[in-house]
C-alpha cells in the first residue's frame, strides 16, 4: 500500500483534511486522476453499483446513448473533465451555462452534447483557464430517496487510510462541513487488518442508511475498500452515492486519484490517463523525466533535489519573489534534460527571470553547466539568469560558466541568489 503524496488537493475530500492555503496559491498534487466514466468502469469490474451510462464524442453518438441508456426516459448528459463543480461551471465563448444537464429525449442530449463537446469548461476549480471538453458521459437518471457522501483517504495525522462519511450528499463536503459539522464522520481503518466486517457496519451507521439497504451497504463498503487498497488509490470520492426508490445503493458520482509511483503496478489503470487536461508544460516534463509543477508566479527555478526546490521557493518568497514553477532535475539529469528544463522554462511567457540552485552530490555540478551552456546557446534566452553552484565538481562548473562568455549572474549562497533574482526582476520590468 502507497502513501499519499500531497499535502491539498481541489477536490472535495482534500480540502476537508488538508491545510487551508490561499485561494490565489494554485495547488497540486501528483498523482493520476481519472474521468467520471473510467472510474466508474473500474468499480463496475468490483461488483459496486453505478448508474448504466454510455461516452459519447460526438452528437449524433450522444443521441444514440441516450435512446439506448434511456429507452423513453429523461437522461443526464455529463461533460467528462477533470475537474468538480461542473453542474454550475459555464464554457468560454459560449453562453452556454452548466456541464450537467437533465434532457427529456434524444435529440435534446445531441443538441446539449452539441454546445459542450471541443468546447472549454471553467468551473470553480479549473480556474479561468478551464478544461477542454472532447467527451460526453450519458447516464441514466436515477431516481432517489435520498443522498449520502463516502470517501476513502488517506489521512498523516493517523499514518493510515481512513473512510469519511456523511449522511447528507450531492453537495462539497465543504459546504457539509459548515451548515452541519456533526454530519460528517471520520472513521480509521487498521491497514494491516483492512475494512472488517465491525468497520463496514460502522460506516454504515455513519452513513445513516435506510434498514433496508444495510446489508448491501456494508457489501458495497467492503467492496470499496477492496478496490481502494488493490489499486494503489490515494482518494476515493462518492458523491453522492444514492438511496434509489427501487432499493438499491448506487454510486453516481465518483472521483479517483492514484499514486503516481504505483504506475509500475497500474499499469493499465495509468495508460487511462487524459493528458488533454492537464498542464501542457507538465506533460512535456514528464516525458523526459523531469520534475515540474507549474505556479503562478515570475521566477522560474531550475533545483536539484525535492527537498532543496522546496526551499528554493520558500526563500525566493522571502525575498518578495514569486516563483513561477516546481521544477526538480533529479540527482541525475542529463545536458539533454538540462536544455529541456530551460526550454520549458523560457517559453513560459510568466518568467521574467530565472534562478538555478543545484548542490551537488549524486548530480555534478560542471554537468549542470554544461547544460545551463548548451541551453543558452541553442534557445533564446533573454531574461537574467541567476546561478549559485555549490558540491561535487563545483570549481569545474564554475570555470565553464566563466569560459562561457554568457551573460550569467553568479552567487554563492541561495540568499544572496534570492536577492540577486528579485533585483533583476524589478530591473527587467522597468526596461520593460
Amino acid at each position: 500500500m502507497s502513501s499519499l503524496l500531497s499535502s491539498s488537493s481541489c477536490r472535495g475530500v482534500f480540502f476537508f483534511l488538508a491545510r487551508k492555503v490561499a485561494p490565489s496559491q494554485k495547488q497540486f498534487i501528483r498523482r493520476l486522476n481519472l474521468h467520471e466514466y473510467q472510474s466508474q468502469q473500474l468499480l463496475s469490474k468490483y461488483g459496486i453499483q453505478v448508474p448504466k451510462s454510455q461516452v459519447a464524442k460526438t452528437a449524433e453518438e450522444a443521441k444514440q446513448a441516450a435512446q439506448q441508456i434511456g429507452n423513453g426516459n429523461p437522461v443526464v448528459v455529463k461533460a467528462q473533465v477533470l475537474a468538480g463543480g461542473r453542474g454550475l461551471g459555464h464554457f468560454a465563448n459560449s453562453k452556454f451555462q452548466g456541464g450537467v444537464h437533465i434532457v427529456e429525449t434524444p435529440e435534446k442530449a445531441a443538441q446539449v452534447a452539441s454546445q459542450m463537446l471541443g468546447q472549454t469548461l471553467i468551473t470553480k476549480q479549473t480556474g479561468p483557464q478551464g478544461k477542454p471538453c472532447h467527451l460526453i458521459l450519458i447516464a441514466e437518471k436515477i431516481a432517489s430517496n435520498k443522498e449520502l457522501y463516502l470517501a476513502l483517504t488517506y489521512d498523516r495525522t493517523v499514518q493510515g487510510p481512513v473512510a469519511i462519511a456523511a449522511s447528507r450528499g450531492g453537495t462539497s463536503i465543504e459546504d457539509i462541513a459548515k451548515q452541519d459539522p456533526n454530519a460528517i464522520k471520520t472513521i480509521t481503518l487498521d491497514i494491516r487488518k483492512g475494512m472488517t466486517e465491525d468497520k463496514a457496519h460502522e460506516i454504515v451507521q455513519a452513513l445513516q442508511v435506510s434498514p433496508q439497504l444495510r446489508s448491501q451497504a456494508v457489501d458495497q463498503v467492503r467492496k470499496l475498500y477492496q478496490f481502494f487498497d488493490e489499486r494503489d488509490v490515494t482518494m476515493l470520492e462518492i458523491n453522492p452515492l444514492v438511496e434509489t426508490k427501487d432499493n438499491r445503493l448506487v454510486c453516481v458520482d465518483t472521483k479517483i486519484s492514484f499514486d503516481k509511483n504505483a504506475e509500475f503496478r497500474q499499469s493499465d489503470i495509468f495508460a487511462m490517463r487524459d493528458t488533454t487536461q492537464e498542464d501542457p508544460r507538465e506533460v512535456r516534463a514528464d516525458q523526459v523525466g523531469l520534475n515540474y509543477i507549474g505556479l503562478d508566479g515570475n521566477i522560474g527555478c531550475l533545483v536539484n533535489g525535492a527537498g532543496l526546490a522546496m526551499a528554493t521557493m520558500d526563500v525566493i518568497k522571502l525575498h518578495g519573489g514569486n516563483p513561477a514553477n516546481f521544477l526538480d532535475v533529479g540527482g541525475s539529469a542529463t545536458e539533454e534534460q538540462v536544455t529541456e528544463a530551460f526550454k520549458i522554462l523560457t517559453e513560459d511567457r510568466h518568467v521574467k527571470a530565472i534562478l538555478v540552485n543545484i548542490f551537488g552530490g549524486i548530480m555534478r555540478c560542471d554537468v549542470i553547466a554544461q547544460g545551463i551552456v548548451k541551453a543558452a546557446r541553442n534557445i533564446s534566452l533573454n531574461v537574467p539568469l541567476v546561478v549559485r553552484l555549490q558540491g561535487n565538481q563545483v570549481e569545474q562548473a564554475k570555470a565553464i560558466l566563466k569560459q562561457s562568455s554568457l551573460a550569467i549572474i553568479a552567487a554563492d549562497d541561495l540568499e544572496e541568489a534570492a536577492e540577486k533574482v528579485r533585483m533583476r526582476i524589478l530591473s527587467y520590468s522597468w526596461k520593460n
